[in-house]
């Protein structure tokens, strides 16, 4: 055999760096003393790429069959378990945007447990705050939601007398729906709870547990985070891998904290120029809408369109004329569209670019699996994802499926003619 063409010829084909794979048949390859491997006993260079050709296609439909039972598999998975998986992702993003802070107090000498515990109690203490401040006059004023019926009804006329023959359609419709027999499938009761207690007994401590879990979490993550941080670089088995792991690392956490903390600033901002634009036209709990207008700023493209429904809603419960029951979300909404087209994109738009699509994808997904707290995670989540695939690289799909073999695309026997009347023009120089 011919080692040393065959070494040149398989270094510039599509053979791997080891040499070719044992061939079929049981063959073995032999190793030089250079480390060079030896083509197989019996087999040829072009059967030897041709069968490393083939494991390689085999190797990569493997890979993309279990890369989509995965991506398949994965939400149901992840919906099923939401009692585990939601508090869980919402400790950790709470404590990567946490992460600044902690670090903030550690280079002034404060040790990692305190400095933890520190960022834990200021974050409970702002939250409980805000959602005191928006919950207890929510529930004052929307108590008064029965009373106002009638003065809504009042300010919905005009739109009523408009609509009153699509009504009387619909009725007709569903008169003659409800006429007919239906057999109702048969159902099993579920007895509702007999008292308070009971409800307590069965509801509160599936929320206790999960909140306990979830400030848990928040504590030895940041607790144990220097260390952790540490371990992860220098367990790198090069200098190139430990710089790339603390560069991820960073910009995960750089760009996590920067989103959530601008962001935060802004919608407090938004909700305190809502909330004195509504008292001044006279509408009661301002301070509890610039919450509620806060709090749904959070959800891109969704959130504001829900407080716009609800200022609405409030807006026909407190005033008697309809075009000033609609002023409060026509107030609302022009100063979301003000923050959303020039002060969100002129702040954060430097520093972060995430594409409408991609932010859309992701709020159907998270709002799909795990409801409204879903939607409040979904675009630091991909953020995220964002951030340590940009760093990683993102997947070549198309590479994958239509270079590299998984599919291969035959000739057909006039485009098999073509390509070899091609070929032996380019080997006789025509």
């Amino acid at each position: 055999m011919a080692n040393d063409d065959y070494t040149a010829q398989a270094g510039t084909a599509d053979v791997h760096e080891g040499g070719p794979p044992p061939a079929e048949g049981g063959a073995t390859t032999a190793t030089s003393a250079e480390g060079v491997f030896e083509p197989p006993i019996g087999v040829g260079v072009e059967d030897a790429m041709r069968i490393a050709q083939r494991r390689d296609r085999l190797l990569a439909a493997l890979t993309l069959t279990a890369g989509i039972g995965l991506v398949i598999a994965l939400p149901f998975a992840l919906k099923a378990g939401a009692e585990f998986f939601l508090p869980l992702t919402t400790a950790l993003v709470i404590a990567v945007a946490l992460i600044p802070v902690l670090e903030w107090l550690e280079r002034r000498g404060v040790p990692s447990p305190i400095a933890a515990l520190a960022c834990i109690l200021v974050f409970l203490v702002a939250a409980n705050v805000a959602i005191a401040a928006i919950l207890v006059p929510a529930t004052d004023f929307f108590r008064l939601l029965p009373t106002r019926l009638d003065r809504i009804q009042s300010n919905l006329a005009p739109l009523l007398d408009l609509y009153s023959s699509l009504e009387k359609y619909v009725n007709k419709t569903l008169r003659q729906v409800a006429s007919t027999p239906i057999k109702q499938p048969a159902t099993a009761g579920v007895a509702a709870p007999s008292s308070i207690l009971e409800f307590a007994a069965t509801s509160a401590p599936a929320v206790i547990v999960q909140l306990l879990f979830g400030i848990l979490i928040v504590f030895f993550f940041l607790s144990g985070w220097t260390g952790m941080r540490r371990q992860t670089i220098t367990g790198r088995t090069s200098f190139d891998g430990a710089m790339a792991t603390a560069r991820v690392i960073q910009d995960v956490v750089d760009d996590v904290s920067a989103y959530l903390g601008t962001i935060t600033v802004i919608n407090v901002l938004l909700g305190i120029v809502t909330g004195t634009a509504l008292w001044a036209i006279g509408m009661p709990y301002p301070a509890m809408w610039g919450g509620i207008v806060a709090l749904l700023n959070y959800i891109p493209y969704f959130g504001p369109v829900i407080g716009a429904f609800l200022l609405g809603l409030g807006g026909l419960m407190t005033f008697s004329d309809i075009w000033m029951a609609l002023l409060p979300p026509a107030l609302m909404y022009g100063l979301h569209l003000v923050e959303a087209n020039a002060i969100t994109p002129f702040i954060v738009g430097h520093r972060l670019t995430i594409s409408p699509l991609l932010i859309l994808i992701s709020l159907s997904f998270w709002g799909w699996v795990w409801g409204t707290l879903g939607a409040l995670l979904a675009v630091p989540l991909l953020i995220i994802i964002q951030t340590v695939l940009g760093a990683a690289g993102k997947p070549d799909i198309a590479g994958f499926l239509f270079e590299h073999g998984t599919l291969v695309q035959q000739k057909s026997g006039r485009n098999r003619r073509r390509g070899d009347a091609s070929d032996d023009q380019r080997e006789t120089g025509g």
